[in-house]
Formats: C-alpha cells, sequence, structure tokens
C-alpha cells in the first residue's frame, strides 16, 4: 500500500512550533505525510499537523484532511508554537 503524496510546501509557522518543542524537551521528527510532526514527549506519542490561522487549505490537500479526520488515533492541528506546548504538556495536569 502506498501513502498519498501531499503537498510538499512547508507552513511557515513549523519552525517555531518545531523549535519551541524541542526547547522544553521533545524529540520532534519532521515527517511531512501524512502529517508534519511526529513529536515524543515523557513517554507520549502526538502526531501534529502545522496549519497556518486563516489560510484557507488548498485543493491538493483533500486527501490530507480527509487522513486526519479519519485516523483512528490522535492527530492535532497546530498554528502556533503555544498550541503545540499546551497540547503535549496537557496529558500531564
Amino acid at each position: 500500500m502506498t501513502m498519498p503524496r501531499y503537498g510538499a510546501s512547508v507552513d511557515l509557522n513549523q519552525k517555531p512550533i518545531m523549535d519551541a518543542l524541542k526547547a522544553i524537551g521533545c524529540e520532534v521528527w519532521p515527517i511531512g505525510r501524512p502529517c508534519d510532526l511526529l513529536v515524543g514527549f515523557r513517554k507520549h506519542n502526538f502526531l501534529i499537523e502545522c496549519k497556518r490561522e486563516g489560510v484557507k487549505p488548498r485543493k491538493d490537500q483533500q486527501d490530507q484532511q480527509d487522513w486526519i479526520r479519519d485516523w483512528p488515533g490522535q492527530v492535532r492541528v497546530c498554528s502556533t508554537a503555544e498550541e503545540a506546548i499546551r497540547l503535549v504538556t496537557r496529558a500531564y495536569e
């Protein structure tokens, strides 16, 4: 089975999100597809899709949107570094 190819462009907020997660001790892997980031933090895994607020998805991203909707596990869409940090640290509140 071949994974569908998604848009190859990287959202401008991906690097700041990655940097912020690394700064709090996360292991961050930019995987690109089927979502942007694989993040490990304190024995938990997170799949994160980086999307800029207010930017409409391109038509070629429909497969990715469908995958996010249908994935049986947890996938989160984050627009800011603060949002990503809240996501990974919320498991410990």
